[in-house]
């Protein structure tokens, strides 16, 4: 077992040939613990207040954080093992043969499908959508938005009171399920945006309170719950990565941003742009709107 500085993402779990890396921001924190079946393992403290610790173990494994005596799921659980409270689980990411080359379509031909993955068939699952792809784009549409698809508290929601922002929410599949959708819809002609709340988190199931209080803005208060504080580069990493990781590994083709209006404060205006290739084209983009009053 080894602490080492995080390189590439620097929250959550991740998996590769059968080690296991945690991360987790935690500026106040005295210790900070890798939960893992009756193992409790140490984090290493880093700069600017990052803990991490990198351990054998098999795919798939539940694990926990531990911060300062307080167990809790890890904020940035890319799958949980049941409720948002429950153990999260450390992956490796889908292994998914695409079928269909994609180099998207020009934004000005987006007739754009909102849909709620729960109420759109009665299954209300991404692989019963996903049956219904070819009905949509005869229809004339072009793009599906994709209402957010993040963990929130139980099994029926709209989605904008989630907690764990990274995590496919498994009332509506596994995260193979989203690559098979995705695929399915650009088979179809069809672009894939996803609905991202990054303005507030919801009331149950939100950790990262605990975790990180200082991910918030104490001068302001959002209607829906605690402001984030973007000033902090480590919160402005946090939701970097978690676009990312949409986007790397389910290769969507942006996203409908929730709530401008309450995404402000200094460090709010710094512009995100992927990476060249990172999923599949050179530049997605990622609308920014907002629906509420």
């Amino acid at each position: 077992m080894t602490g080492r500085p995080a390189q590439g993402p620097r929250w959550g779990a991740t998996w590769d040939d059968g080690r296991l890396t945690a991360r987790l921001w935690a500026p106040r924190a005295k210790r900070v613990e890798l939960l893992l079946d009756s193992q409790a393992l140490s984090m290493t403290a880093l700069p600017e207040g990052y803990w991490t610790v990198t351990t054998p173990a098999p795919a798939g494994i539940a694990y926990r954080l531990r911060v300062d005596g307080a167990d809790m799921p890890d904020p940035a659980s890319r799958r949980q093992a049941g409720g948002v409270h429950d153990p999260s689980l450390a992956e490796p990411v889908p292994d998914h043969d695409w079928q269909h080359p994609w180099a998207g379509r020009d934004w000005a031909e987006a007739v754009i499908y909102e849909l709620h993955v729960g109420t759109f068939t009665p299954e209300g699952t991404l692989a019963a959508a996903a049956s219904r792809l070819r009905h949509l784009a005869d229809l004339g549409f072009t793009a599906i938005e994709l209402m957010p698809l993040n963990q929130f508290r139980g099994d029926r929601g709209w989605g904008y009171d989630g907690v764990l922002p990274f995590a496919l929410h498994p009332a509506y599949g596994a995260p193979a399920d989203l690559c098979r959708f995705v695929d399915m819809a650009h088979g179809a002609g069809l672009m894939v945006i996803l609905d991202l709340v990054m303005n507030h988190f919801g009331p149950d199931g939100a950790y990262i309170h605990q975790a990180a209080p200082d991910f918030f803005d104490p001068d302001r208060h959002t209607p829906w719950g605690a402001a984030i504080d973007f000033s902090k580069a480590p919160v402005r990493a946090f939701w970097t990565e978690c676009a990312e990781y949409w986007l790397r590994t389910f290769r969507l083709d942006g996203f409908r941003l929730d709530a401008v209006h309450q995404i402000t404060g200094p460090g709010a205006t710094v512009s995100w742009t992927p990476s060249p290739g990172t999923c599949g084209r050179p530049r997605p983009t990622a609308p920014s709107t907002d629906h509420r009053g």
